[in-house]
């Protein structure tokens, strides 16, 4: 009720600073996710997205970022969502990077008009990753007869209990190429400018926040905090805009009954998740 009535005064004679919404996109990159093991995709961030800017005088919007990367689509859309709203509701991004905005994470720090690094946060990875284990031998150890009945020659590209094939690995290599090329482009339009002249920035490499600041890949060193004062006065307050939560306090979005065989493959599932999203931090030491 307070703030409410604190609305209705005139900006002007209000004794407040500005509020800055703050919205935190942290974990690896995935399609799928659920209430086992909540991870970073459109469906997850969009309602939050929308909450921050959907405040009328806010000047600008903080989004944190701290991720190793995973799905380009779900980074692009992401992205792609963030700068829809700054240009729909004219508000200013601005980006912090955390511990790490890698390979997806990366992708999605471009939207910000800015990017603002700790000196020792992870930056860049500018590339296309796939990954995966063959057991062929492991099938004939045990026993195991693989029967596999298709419809088209190439339906069971990649097969992991299969031989690898030269033409599947050719064919996976030419759709990272096409991935990378997009990435690419979204660098060289959102940092034109900004972004030196250096081979090694689209190789795929990582880099400490210093280095990426003289490589362009971020505008400047500095932590949230400190940053949004300094720009908006002392009386800056940082309001983190989190997802709506039900009368039991869970997230509204996804809440739906449990059977046992849906809770079982719940778990399991998140443990596929876990294991993927565990080898894309372990990548950058973390």
């Amino acid at each position: 009720m307070a703030g409410f009535l604190r609305k209705l005064v005139p900006k002007r004679f209000r004794k407040e600073g500005v509020i800055i919404p703050v919205v935190r996109l942290q974990g690896a990159i995935m399609s799928g996710g659920g209430q086992f093991r909540p991870i970073l995709n459109l469906a997850n961030v969009a309602p939050v997205l929308e909450k921050a800017f959907s405040d009328k005088e806010a000047p600008a919007v903080a989004i944190a970022v701290n991720s190793p990367g995973g799905s380009p689509v779900q980074s692009r859309l992401i992205f792609t969502r963030i700068r829809e709203l700054a240009r729909e509701k004219q508000k200013k991004v601005l980006v912090f990077v955390e511990d790490v905005a890698a390979s997806g994470g990366y992708m999605i720090a471009l939207a910000g008009d800015e990017i603002i690094a700790d000196p020792t946060s992870i930056v860049g990875s500018i590339g296309v990753v796939s990954g995966g284990f063959g057991f062929p031998e492991l099938l004939k150890k045990i026993g195991v007869e693989r029967r596999v009945y298709t419809a088209g020659e190439n339906k069971v590209i990649l097969d992991p209990f299969q031989p690898e094939k030269e033409k599947d690995i050719e064919y996976l290599k030419t759709l990272q190429l096409e991935i990378h090329e997009v990435f690419i482009t979204m660098v060289r339009e959102r940092r034109a400018g900004r972004l030196k002249d250096d081979e090694t920035v689209f190789s795929g490499l990582f880099w400490s926040g210093t280095r990426g600041l003289e490589l362009g890949l971020v505008d400047s060193l500095g932590d949230m905090r400190q940053e949004l004062k300094r720009r908006y006065g002392p009386k800056t307050r940082l309001q983190l805009v989190t997802a709506a939560r039900s009368l039991f306090g869970r997230r509204m979005p996804g809440v739906s009954p449990v059977s046992i065989d849906g809770l079982a493959s719940g778990l399991a599932t998140g443990l596929v998740e876990a294991a993927e999203e565990k080898a894309l931090w372990s990548r950058y030491g973390l």
